[in-house]
């Protein structure tokens, strides 16, 4: 859910930046932003999966492993607890996403917006977005 609202966000975030930028195929990039921005989280939520097997693999011990016909969830006793355990989780929910942002930010300022690469023309523009977003919402009686 998380990295569906992102997404959307990506999508005006690119699509307002590439019209200020005045680019050819403003869909496109947008199309192509966010594709980039889906598939780079699902590579990271595959690698978050990967990590999580090797470190609960590690701690678990026979009754870890299941055969394929029992029903239930894995004995996963002595798991990720404390404070260690939710860093983790949180870690793995959140990464995702921004790894996600990232790339299509990286995009965005490499071939939408051709400027230097620093941080602030990195996530420049997303004031600009949630303005513009807060401006929609905005009725006639709400400017009087």
């Amino acid at each position: 859910m998380i990295g569906g609202i992102l997404m959307i966000l990506v999508a005006l975030w690119i699509y307002q930046s590439a019209m200020r930028a005045k680019v050819d195929n403003v869909i496109m990039w947008v199309a192509i932003s966010a594709v980039v921005f889906f598939v780079v989280q699902l590579a990271f939520i595959d690698i978050n999966l990967y990590i999580l097997e090797a470190i609960k693999g590690s701690q678990g011990g026979g009754d870890y492993e299941r055969d394929l016909t029992t029903i239930g969830d894995r004995k996963n006793e002595g798991g990720f607890q404390g404070f260690g355990g939710i860093l983790l989780s949180v870690y793995m929910e959140l990464m995702p996403q921004i790894v996600g942002v990232l790339a299509a930010a990286l995009i965005r300022i490499k071939f939408i917006t051709k400027e230097a690469f620093t941080l602030g023309n990195l996530f420049g523009d997303i004031k600009e977005m949630f303005q513009g977003i807060k401006q929609s919402f905005k009725t006639s009686a709400d400017d009087k």
